[in-house]
């Protein structure tokens, strides 16, 4: 069996990854959007990157893919892309997932969002938007 570490350090090998002083300066600029990969709990309990768009792990694909039924279209948009999650591990195997798609303009954050936290990123809370109709 493949060890998931070892699914990390491949994917690693394949992604650009931003330490933290780069994410920290890319922050708030117009063509970046932050994407934060943790599950809702996660969110809720500890808050999220200021700005930062959630994208449930599990449906990551399915929102990227222009031929989905899912898809968001800012993942369309030219935009560039810093994925987190907690540590750097689920959004090393996203970054690499969503590569391997065709979206180029993707990176994710060393350490994910705990790094951030220890550098003093700016942080807001997270509401869960009630469903529409």
């Amino acid at each position: 069996m493949k060890k998931v570490s070892d699914m990390v350090a491949e994917a690693k090998a394949e992604i650009k990854s931003l330490s933290i002083k780069e994410a920290l300066e890319k922050h708030g600029a117009g063509e970046v959007v932050f994407v934060d990969l943790r599950d809702i709990r996660e969110l809720e309990r500890e808050g999220k990157i200021a700005g930062a768009m959630h994208a449930p792990r599990g449906m990551l694909e399915f929102w990227v893919d222009p031929e989905s039924p899912y898809h968001k279209e800012i993942f369309s948009s030219g935009k560039n892309f810093v994925f987190y999650c907690s540590l750097g591990w689920r959004s090393a195997l996203a970054t690499k997932a969503v590569q391997d798609m065709g979206l180029v303009n993707v990176a994710d954050i060393e350490g994910g969002f705990s790094a951030w936290k220890e550098a003093g990123g700016q942080l807001e809370s997270y509401e869960r938007k009630s469903r529409e109709g």
